[in-house]
Protein backbone atom coordinates (compact mmCIF):
# COMPACT_ATOMS: atom_id res chain seq x y z
CA UNK A 1 0.00 0.00 0.00
CA UNK A 2 1.52 3.21 -1.04
CA UNK A 3 0.81 6.89 -0.13
CA UNK A 4 -0.29 9.44 -2.89
CA UNK A 5 0.46 12.68 -1.25
CA UNK A 6 -1.06 14.87 -3.96
CA UNK A 7 -4.29 13.43 -2.40
CA UNK A 8 -4.93 14.17 0.82
CA UNK A 9 -8.08 12.53 1.50
CA UNK A 10 -7.80 8.47 1.88
CA UNK A 11 -4.08 8.78 1.00
CA UNK A 12 -3.63 5.11 0.81
CA UNK A 13 -6.19 4.44 -1.69
CA UNK A 14 -8.56 2.06 1.03
CA UNK A 15 -11.83 1.04 -0.17
CA UNK A 16 -14.28 3.58 -0.35
CA UNK A 17 -17.30 1.04 -0.60
CA UNK A 18 -16.48 -1.14 2.45
CA UNK A 19 -19.05 -3.91 3.33
CA UNK A 20 -17.49 -5.07 5.86
CA UNK A 21 -20.56 -4.01 8.55
CA UNK A 22 -23.64 -4.63 6.64
CA UNK A 23 -25.02 -2.28 9.66
CA UNK A 24 -23.30 0.71 9.16
CA UNK A 25 -23.33 0.32 5.27
CA UNK A 26 -27.82 1.04 5.92
CA UNK A 27 -27.09 4.30 7.82
CA UNK A 28 -24.08 5.96 6.91
CA UNK A 29 -23.73 8.41 3.62
CA UNK A 30 -19.98 7.55 2.85
CA UNK A 31 -17.04 5.47 4.54
CA UNK A 32 -14.33 8.23 6.00
CA UNK A 33 -11.09 6.98 5.84
CA UNK A 34 -8.07 9.32 7.07
CA UNK A 35 -6.98 12.98 5.92
CA UNK A 36 -4.17 14.85 6.10
CA UNK A 37 -0.27 14.63 5.57
CA UNK A 38 1.27 11.11 5.30
CA UNK A 39 4.39 12.66 6.91
CA UNK A 40 2.62 13.89 10.10
CA UNK A 41 4.70 13.46 13.42
CA UNK A 42 0.82 13.58 14.96
CA UNK A 43 -2.11 11.52 14.54
CA UNK A 44 -5.29 12.71 15.42
CA UNK A 45 -8.11 9.36 16.86
CA UNK A 46 -11.29 10.20 17.10
CA UNK A 47 -14.29 7.02 17.91
CA UNK A 48 -16.22 7.54 14.43
CA UNK A 49 -17.27 10.26 11.67
CA UNK A 50 -19.29 12.73 13.18
CA UNK A 51 -22.65 13.98 11.05
CA UNK A 52 -20.30 16.43 9.37
CA UNK A 53 -17.76 14.33 8.37
CA UNK A 54 -20.36 11.60 7.57
CA UNK A 55 -21.51 14.46 4.88
CA UNK A 56 -18.47 15.69 3.19
CA UNK A 57 -16.05 12.53 3.65
CA UNK A 58 -13.33 13.91 5.67
CA UNK A 59 -12.83 13.71 9.64
CA UNK A 60 -13.44 16.24 12.23
CA UNK A 61 -15.04 18.81 9.51
CA UNK A 62 -18.79 19.82 8.93
CA UNK A 63 -20.25 21.00 12.26
CA UNK A 64 -19.70 22.81 14.89
CA UNK A 65 -18.00 19.95 17.14
CA UNK A 66 -15.37 19.94 14.02
CA UNK A 67 -14.93 23.62 13.71
CA UNK A 68 -14.00 23.51 17.76
CA UNK A 69 -11.38 20.40 17.14
CA UNK A 70 -9.88 22.83 13.73
CA UNK A 71 -9.66 25.76 15.81
CA UNK A 72 -7.45 23.94 18.24
CA UNK A 73 -5.05 22.94 15.35
CA UNK A 74 -5.03 26.42 13.89
CA UNK A 75 -4.04 27.79 17.64
CA UNK A 76 -1.13 25.09 17.19
CA UNK A 77 -0.08 25.90 13.30
CA UNK A 78 -1.25 22.39 12.27
CA UNK A 79 -4.17 23.70 9.78
CA UNK A 80 -4.05 26.83 7.79
CA UNK A 81 -7.55 26.82 6.70
CA UNK A 82 -10.77 28.91 8.33
CA UNK A 83 -12.28 26.05 10.76
CA UNK A 84 -15.35 25.25 8.89
CA UNK A 85 -13.47 24.58 6.21
CA UNK A 86 -14.32 20.70 4.72
CA UNK A 87 -10.94 20.25 3.00
CA UNK A 88 -8.87 21.93 5.59
CA UNK A 89 -5.18 22.60 4.86
CA UNK A 90 -3.14 20.44 7.51
CA UNK A 91 0.70 20.42 8.22
CA UNK A 92 1.91 17.91 9.90
CA UNK A 93 -0.86 16.33 10.89
CA UNK A 94 -3.15 13.22 10.10
CA UNK A 95 -7.12 12.80 11.14
CA UNK A 96 -8.64 9.15 11.03
CA UNK A 97 -11.35 6.97 13.51
CA UNK A 98 -11.23 3.98 14.74
CA UNK A 99 -14.57 3.27 12.73
CA UNK A 100 -15.44 4.84 9.42
CA UNK A 101 -18.59 4.40 9.30
CA UNK A 102 -21.74 6.71 11.31
CA UNK A 103 -25.11 4.90 13.06
CA UNK A 104 -26.64 8.12 14.18
CA UNK A 105 -28.22 6.39 16.61
CA UNK A 106 -25.58 4.73 18.71
CA UNK A 107 -21.70 4.24 18.82
CA UNK A 108 -19.79 1.89 17.38
CA UNK A 109 -20.16 -1.74 18.95
CA UNK A 110 -16.74 -3.70 20.10
CA UNK A 111 -17.10 -5.63 16.78
CA UNK A 112 -17.34 -2.97 14.00
CA UNK A 113 -14.48 -1.08 16.09
CA UNK A 114 -12.24 -4.17 15.46
CA UNK A 115 -13.19 -4.73 12.14
CA UNK A 116 -12.28 -1.36 11.24
CA UNK A 117 -8.70 -1.69 13.39
CA UNK A 118 -6.54 -3.13 10.18
CA UNK A 119 -7.56 0.29 8.18
CA UNK A 120 -5.96 2.12 11.63
CA UNK A 121 -2.99 0.35 11.86
CA UNK A 122 -2.01 0.42 8.52
CA UNK A 123 -2.64 4.50 8.22
CA UNK A 124 -0.17 4.19 11.74
CA UNK A 125 2.04 1.67 10.45
CA UNK A 126 2.62 3.96 6.87
CA UNK A 127 2.77 7.30 8.60
CA UNK A 128 4.75 5.78 11.89
CA UNK A 129 3.91 9.23 13.97
CA UNK A 130 5.72 10.52 16.78
CA UNK A 131 2.82 11.27 18.70
CA UNK A 132 -0.82 9.52 18.71
CA UNK A 133 -3.39 11.80 20.23
CA UNK A 134 -7.00 9.83 21.21
CA UNK A 135 -9.61 12.20 20.91
CA UNK A 136 -12.12 11.30 23.63
CA UNK A 137 -13.04 8.33 25.79
CA UNK A 138 -13.16 5.55 23.46
CA UNK A 139 -10.66 6.40 21.20
CA UNK A 140 -7.74 6.57 24.67
CA UNK A 141 -9.26 3.12 25.51
CA UNK A 142 -9.02 1.19 22.31
CA UNK A 143 -5.60 3.40 21.31
CA UNK A 144 -3.86 2.57 25.39
CA UNK A 145 -5.06 -1.06 24.83
CA UNK A 146 -2.74 -1.16 21.44
CA UNK A 147 -0.21 1.02 22.24
CA UNK A 148 0.51 1.02 25.78
CA UNK A 149 1.51 -1.49 28.84
CA UNK A 150 -1.40 -0.35 30.93
CA UNK A 151 -5.23 -1.53 31.38
CA UNK A 152 -7.04 0.79 29.53
CA UNK A 153 -9.25 1.47 32.45
CA UNK A 154 -6.62 3.16 34.21
CA UNK A 155 -6.97 6.01 31.84
CA UNK A 156 -9.16 8.71 32.20
CA UNK A 157 -9.70 11.14 29.52
CA UNK A 158 -10.50 14.32 31.98
CA UNK A 159 -7.38 13.28 34.20
CA UNK A 160 -4.76 12.72 31.18
CA UNK A 161 -5.75 15.25 29.15
CA UNK A 162 -3.27 16.91 27.36
CA UNK A 163 -0.45 14.82 29.74
CA UNK A 164 1.98 13.08 27.76
CA UNK A 165 2.16 8.75 28.06
CA UNK A 166 5.23 6.90 27.08
CA UNK A 167 3.73 3.88 25.18
CA UNK A 168 4.98 1.13 22.95
CA UNK A 169 6.66 2.88 20.06
CA UNK A 170 4.42 5.84 19.90
CA UNK A 171 3.67 8.71 22.62
CA UNK A 172 0.14 9.08 24.05
CA UNK A 173 -1.59 12.34 24.05
CA UNK A 174 -5.03 12.06 25.08
CA UNK A 175 -7.49 14.53 24.35
CA UNK A 176 -11.47 15.92 25.46
CA UNK A 177 -12.95 16.68 22.68
CA UNK A 178 -12.80 20.39 22.06
CA UNK A 179 -16.96 20.49 21.20
CA UNK A 180 -16.86 19.05 25.07
CA UNK A 181 -14.71 20.80 26.38
CA UNK A 182 -14.49 24.56 28.64
CA UNK A 183 -12.25 27.06 27.20
CA UNK A 184 -10.31 26.21 30.09
CA UNK A 185 -10.31 22.76 29.46
CA UNK A 186 -9.06 23.91 25.76
CA UNK A 187 -6.19 26.07 27.03
CA UNK A 188 -4.86 23.46 28.94
CA UNK A 189 -4.22 21.13 26.08
CA UNK A 190 -3.48 23.80 23.58
CA UNK A 191 -0.60 25.35 26.18
CA UNK A 192 0.43 21.14 26.99
CA UNK A 193 0.73 20.72 23.04
CA UNK A 194 2.55 23.49 22.28
CA UNK A 195 5.26 23.20 24.94
CA UNK A 196 5.63 19.81 23.76
CA UNK A 197 5.46 20.46 20.29
CA UNK A 198 8.71 23.25 20.90
CA UNK A 199 10.57 20.14 22.87
CA UNK A 200 12.68 17.34 21.60
CA UNK A 201 9.83 15.14 21.03
CA UNK A 202 11.58 12.91 18.21
CA UNK A 203 13.86 11.79 20.97
CA UNK A 204 11.26 10.47 22.98
CA UNK A 205 9.97 7.60 20.20
CA UNK A 206 10.71 4.20 21.22
CA UNK A 207 11.21 4.64 24.97
CA UNK A 208 8.83 2.33 27.14
CA UNK A 209 6.78 3.22 29.57
CA UNK A 210 3.38 2.78 31.12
Amino acid sequence: MDAHQQDTANPFGMDEDCENCPALCETREQVVHGYGDVGADFVFVGERPGPGADQTGVPFTGDSDSEAFLSVLRRLGLCASPADSDEPELHNAFLTYLTRCRDPERPPTDEEIRTCEPYLNAEVRMINPEIIVPVGERALAEIATEYTTTPAEEFDIAEHHGEPIRGRGFELVPMVPPGDASDERTQTFVESFSELMASDYRQTKGRRSR
